[in-house]
């Protein structure tokens, strides 16, 4: 393939559309000319669409096979680290398709990148969170299509209580947080923000609307994630008085709380957690009455405080 008509391809697949006139620019060649190497792409199989008039551009879009990507070096070792970490992703059956495509990355990669990629590849593992739900690769795939052209997306959708429900949501951004994947989308019909466990999502259906992405009340959706959760109110609670600052407790605990930490003073907060499990709750009042300092459990569920009186005498014994 031609150098020129490389350079093309290589546009194409770095945005969704160009008009010919930019093409143009950037090849060093007439408008003319970019439209005869397009037509010799589509030859090649490759579909390009092209919108006539002045407004008119092109882009590539999905065809029936899978065609060649162009990727520069930075790009391929991120791949590479991608697919690497692939196994360890809860997405089922991933394992083996990563597998696989290592495989052929490694084999038609240039020979100064093979040393990168075989030390990546033999430094980099993964491991998935104990307990964390498998999440099918094409419900991901289907949700982050629409979050990227910014259409509506309608599912079905169980939530915690397996209730299940209709939901049509404009999708903002796909987050993984704690060992899970999470849909972060407004929904009109509650007239506001919203984030949809993934693995709960069935039969996503992509629309054909189109919508303008509404500010998030966050500066981006992992904050409005960990918002989210820290204001979440489940079945089972502790609070606890922490003779220690609100940073200081957040900086030496493992992971984030279930939960608020309010700051009381430059050596004292308050911390409420609340999670579905009583098991989790106690663990981390646990992990918090480690930290060097005074804690004071001033109120808790009533399974809760089971858990704490009986870790307490066993501790004693």
């Amino acid at each position: 393939m031609p150098g020129r008509l490389l350079r093309l391809l290589s546009l194409l697949q770095g945005r969704r559309e160009w008009s010919g006139a930019e093409l143009a620019e950037r090849l060093g060649v007439s408008t003319r000319t970019v439209r005869r190497d397009v037509d010799r792409l589509r030859a090649l199989d490759y579909p390009v669409e092209s919108a006539p008039g002045t407004a008119g551009g092109y882009r590539l879009v999905a065809g029936r096979d899978l065609p060649p990507l162009l990727l520069d070096d930075e790009e391929a070792v991120a791949v590479a680290l991608g697919l690497v970490l692939a196994g360890g992703s809860g997405v089922a059956g991933l394992e083996e398709t990563a597998v696989r495509a290592l495989a052929k990355l490694e084999r038609v990669l240039p020979a100064r990148l093979r040393p990168r990629l075989a030390a990546l590849g033999g430094s980099a593992d993964a491991v998935p969170a104990r307990g964390a739900p498998r999440v099918d690769p094409a419900v991901l795939a289907v949700l982050a299509a629409c979050c990227r052209d910014t259409r509506t997306v309608a599912f079905d959708y169980r939530d915690r209580r397996g209730t299940g429900s209709a939901r049509r949501v404009e999708p903002l951004r796909l987050v993984a947080f704690g060992g899970r994947w999470y849909l972060v989308a407004y929904d009109p019909a509650r007239e506001d923000w919203r984030s949809f466990r993934v693995d709960r999502i069935t039969g996503p259906r992509p629309s054909h609307d189109r919508f303008c992405p509404r500010p998030l009340p966050a500066p981006d959706a992992v904050a409005y994630l960990t918002r989210s959760f820290a204001a979440a109110r489940y079945r089972h609670t502790a609070r606890l008085e922490v003779a220690l600052g609100a940073d200081a407790v957040r900086s030496r605990l493992f992971a984030h709380v279930p939960g608020e930490i309010e700051p009381r003073g430059p050596r004292a907060c308050a911390v409420r957690l609340s999670a579905e499990s009583a098991e989790l709750v106690a663990q981390y009042v646990a992990a918090i009455a480690v930290l060097d300092a005074d804690v004071a459990v001033v109120d808790a569920s009533e399974e809760v405080g089971t858990l704490l009186r009986g870790l307490g005498e066993r501790l004693v014994r």
